[in-house]
């Protein structure tokens, strides 16, 4: 019973963490694009942006990731038989990216507040797409309770990150038109 409450505590912070990490980025675009408005207008967005992208990482994305990692490893602890199977091996290569994504987004948090933006709000749209890229491949391992099939599974994720490449790339020539 303690493995399903576990699994229910892992699902919950996991959505909670994702849906910090999908709206983060967001703000950075809004952040960067803030950039095109007059200056009084701008200070007064960035400003408002450097506090909501702190509190937003800090107070929930932060803390999600810390309660998600933390009841996966518990699931790990209570069926240590996972360790045995490929595809858990695969999810954990995910997880181990999404960490990375997330402490890039941490640092980006940093250098958007020190005024540097080395990302273009196009740059940032597909950043975000990458998160949506770890997501897909995490919960299609998990379900299918495979390595998946490595040729197949690499083909659709590549495809499916091209598609969401093209349609980032389509937003913005509809944006450029209007």
């Amino acid at each position: 019973m303690l493995y399903q409450y576990t699994l229910a505590i892992h699902i919950i912070f996991v959505v909670s963490w994702m849906a910090g990490l999908f709206y983060i980025v967001r703000l950075f675009i809004y952040h960067t694009e803030a950039n095109l408005k007059p200056e009084n207008e701008r200070i007064i967005l960035q400003k408002q942006f450097e506090i909501m992208e702190s509190k937003l990482f800090n107070i929930i994305t932060t803390p999600a990731m810390v309660l998600s990692a933390g009841a996966g490893l518990l699931m790990l602890y209570l069926n240590p038989l996972l360790l045995q199977t490929d595809w858990m091996w695969v999810k954990l290569g995910f997880v181990a990216g999404l960490i990375v994504y997330h402490i890039i987004c941490g640092n980006i948090i940093g250098q958007l507040k020190r005024g540097k933006y080395w990302m273009t709000s196009t740059q940032l749209r597909l950043w975000n797409e990458l998160a949506t890229i770890f997501l897909v491949a995490i919960v299609f391992t998990v379900i299918l309770k495979s390595a998946i099939d490595w040729a197949f599974g690499l083909a659709g994720l590549t495809v499916f990150a091209l598609v969401i490449m093209l349609a980032v790339k389509a937003y913005k020539k509809s944006r450029l038109k209007v």
